[in-house]
């Protein structure tokens, strides 16, 4: 095939008009790929509430596959591939489906990807309310070795690994579980290199626009502590998810009691909590937390040397999240909180994770807190947006 002058024309003006700094796409970026049909929707049409301050929201296709185990396609197979070999059963979701807890599913994703450049990468998370429902999300492209990571230059399908915990959920075609966000790095530039916020940096920044509320604790990342104690003793300081409770319809906002699928823990005088093994926990952070417009932050794994627990599963913070109205942070971290293998005891102020800070490519036109699916600004202890108070 000939290249006319006119195709290199075209590349040219596409490549200058996706070139910029390095870092985390902001919602505008986005739209460019998107007006480039770099990403597309098999309806050819995206809903604005897609679009998030640094990411965009991934919509459910019209059946979803039960599969015998999670699985990674690896690099010489298409996930269609794989799911011809590990398919139970597939379901419909064009009416709705119910997916039952301790299964997993694979769904694929109305969204794919089609000549990304070779300069973004992507990268994905479970949506935060996801992520508060106890149910393990992941994105996973063909011949992919890892999830949730997608490389430059990538075309194809996308598809969602879905795995309800703690909730049977009820899902339909076009449901937001997860969101994918875009790295720029510069030619030759390294992966990872000129993201990640340097501690020294970090301190520099929360000196401008302060990070947290209280004297901020840098260490390879801003650590966060758990918040046990509450004003009084009897104050609700977190929740355990119940065993046995209804099914819960993902699109049905502040539609259930909390009460019918969560047990409220109380602040006891002793500021600490035992974590059953297995159970799933719904705390706060004791920091309030701000991320200034230039970052994303992130959640970052805790060292296994601290305790055998995990605090996240969603865990991204957009841009502006956590603003108050002087300025000031006002908004905590809610974790969410799963003991492993044996019971762990937690104390009011023990640090249990950390936040990874990220540059932001330019600041996006629209922060959090300002659009209409900012639905955790100002949060203290907080529920996901599908209960009630």
């Amino acid at each position: 095939m000939t290249t006319s002058p006119d195709m290199l024309a075209d590349h040219r003006e596409l490549s200058a008009s996706l070139a910029g700094p390095a870092g985390v796409l902001p919602r505008q970026d986005i739209r460019k790929l998107v007006q480039r049909s770099m990403i597309r929707s098999i309806t050819g049409q995206f809903v604005e509430s897609q679009f998030q301050p640094a990411s965009l929201d991934l919509r459910l296709g019209h059946k979803a596959y039960r599969v015998r185990a999670s699985f990674l396609p690896g690099p010489h197979k298409s996930v269609e591939q794989a799911l011809s070999d590990l398919t139970q059963d597939a379901v419909s979701l064009e009416q709705g489906a119910i997916l039952e807890k301790n299964c997993v599913y694979v769904v694929e994703l109305m969204e794919s990807l089609d000549d990304l450049p070779t300069t973004i990468s992507a990268f994905a998370n479970p949506k935060s309310s996801t992520g508060r429902l106890d149910v393990f999300t992941r994105l996973i492209a063909d011949r992919a070795s890892m999830f949730d990571t997608v490389p430059g230059g990538y075309s194809g399908k996308l598809y969602a690994e879905i795995s309800p915990a703690s909730f049977s959920i009820k899902v339909r075609r076009g449901s937001r579980l997860n969101q994918l966000r875009f790295r720029r790095r510069n030619s030759g530039q390294e992966e990872a290199a000129g993201f990640r916020v340097s501690d020294k940096e970090l301190r520099d920044i929360h000196k401008d626009t302060p990070l947290v509320d209280d004297v901020p604790v840098i260490q390879n990342g801003l650590q966060f502590s758990i918040h046990l104690a509450g004003s009084h003793i009897g104050e609700t300081i977190g929740y355990q998810a119940q065993r046995f409770t209804d099914v819960i319809d993902v699109d049905r906002v502040g539609e259930y009691e909390i009460d019918d699928f969560w047990t409220p823990i109380p602040a006891r005088p002793s500021k600490r909590l035992i974590l059953d093994p297995h159970q799933f926990y719904i705390l706060a952070s004791k920091e309030k937390l701000h991320i200034p417009p230039r970052f994303a932050a992130e959640m970052a794994p805790i060292d296994p040397t601290m305790g055998e627990f995990r605090v996240h599963y969603a865990g991204f913070f957009d841009p502006g999240f956590g603003v108050g109205a002087d300025g000031a942070p006002g908004s905590r971290g809610v974790l969410e909180v799963r003991s492993h293998e044996v019971p762990f005891v937690l104390e009011d102020g023990q640090v249990v994770g950390r936040l990874a800070f990220e540059r932001m490519a330019a600041v996006p036109d629209a922060l959090y807190g300002q659009i209409g699916t900012s639905n955790y600004q100002g949060q203290a202890l907080k529920l996901s947006k599908h209960f009630r108070g």
